[in-house]
């Protein structure tokens, strides 16, 4: 393999099961392309609202809500949305469609797709030397099923937030002055987004307020 990565996935396989997977491979001109490298103070952070779970927790959840709680993927999610098996398996968001609509409207600076290792985890790998991303938790709403998941299993905040991705499935660093038309050209494009934070001179890091 050139590189990738071994789901965790505990109590799923039994033995002899395997998993098969696939992957797209593609080229990207060098010129244009958004890698962080760029960004600085300044800069805005906004957020697509993810649609679940993702790609990602799948193991915490099946302990809270199969091992503790001893629902049925056929019984009602206790939050509301469907049932347990259809909250779980809600599809992932493609985003290609809004990261072009933010592109066309102006500067984007960088991109850091959501997933395991949460906000911080994944938002770090953009950041520059020099500069620090401060989130605002409050600036959108946790979606019920990470608010019931966090309350039923006892999750600590901290826990959450780097196991889930906690209703943002993907963050757009935008130029200052920038921001404003993009959220606008999203927001006409009916793609939700949140000014969740901002990016500030300091250590290399990810804060979460």
């Amino acid at each position: 393999m050139i590189g990738g990565e071994t789901a965790e996935m505990p109590g799923l396989y039994a033995p002899g099961d395997y998993d098969l997977a696939g992957a797209i491979v593609g080229i990207a001109p060098e010129v244009g392309m958004v890698d962080g490298s760029t960004i600085e103070s300044g800069d805005q952070i906004l957020g697509l609202p993810s649609a679940g779970l993702h790609t990602n927790g799948y193991s915490l959840a099946r302990s809270i809500l199969f091992d503790s709680l001893g629902l049925k993927t056929t019984d009602p999610f206790p939050a509301g949305g469907g049932t347990v098996g259809e909250v779980l398996l809600q599809p992932h968001i493609y985003y290609g469609a809004p990261v072009g609509v933010a592109r066309a409207a102006g500067e984007v600076r960088g991109m850091a797709h959501i997933t395991g290792g949460g906000i911080r985890g994944n938002l770090i790998r953009v950041l520059p030397e020099g500069v620090r991303a401060e989130i605002r938790t409050e600036s959108w709403p946790v979606p019920p099923v990470f608010r019931f998941l966090c309350e039923a299993g006892k999750v600590p905040r901290s826990e959450a937030y780097e196991v889930w991705n906690m209703g943002i499935g993907i963050l757009i660093v935008a130029r200052r002055n920038d921001a404003d038309a993009i959220e606008r050209s999203l927001t006409a494009s009916g793609h939700r987004a949140f000014r969740v934070g901002e990016i500030v001179a300091g250590a290399r890091e990810v804060v979460l307020r």
